[in-house]
């Protein structure tokens, strides 16, 4: 399994040395894709749009209520 990890390190090296351009040259498109789907996944832990102003959408944390 360590030399699967090394032979990854060594290829990740010569990849991004070689490809340096490349990789900059698409790294505003990346900075574009990675703000839909952080809107996805962080919209997902909290139930969504529409909460409440807290941000709890009413539900009951673990461990605690939020009803007073």
């Amino acid at each position: 399994m360590l030399i699967f990890l090394a032979f990854g390190v060594i290829a990740a090296y010569f990849l991004i040395t070689e490809h340096r351009a490349h990789l900059f040259g698409y790294l505003p498109f990346a900075l574009l894709a990675a703000c839909p789907l952080l809107h996805v996944f962080h919209h997902r832990g909290h139930g969504g749009h529409g909460g409440s102003a807290d941000g709890n959408s009413g539900r009951a944390v673990r461990g605690h209520d939020h009803r007073e």
